[in-house]
């Protein structure tokens, strides 16, 4: 999970040449966390759901603003590697 966090932070900020529309949508509506939540879109399919571009949303989305450092890729790999951001319940298939 920890290197797609990293994928991720390329992609939202755009230090990968890909389209990040194609990938991630940032949500608008932030109430509360860091101002970079991602929008995660309704699905049906079992499939869809394990795919990066979803999968990664919810990890995404729960990191801790007080915790993750956005100002640098360097900043930001050393913060999600904290003990004090915990990915364990990630690590499993079954999360929705």
């Amino acid at each position: 999970m920890y290197f797609g966090l990293i994928l991720c932070y390329r992609i939202v900020l755009g230090l990968v040449s890909v389209n990040a529309d194609d990938f991630v949508q940032l949500n608008n509506t932030i109430t509360r966390g860091h101002p970079y939540k991602l929008y995660k879109p309704f699905s049906h399919c079992r499939a869809r759901m394990s795919f990066f571009s979803i999968r990664v949303i919810n990890v995404w989305n729960d990191l801790p603003a007080d915790v993750v450092d956005f100002r640098s890729l360097q900043s930001f790999k050393k913060t999600i590697s904290r003990p004090t951001v915990d990915l364990s319940k990630y690590l499993s298939d079954t999360y929705s």
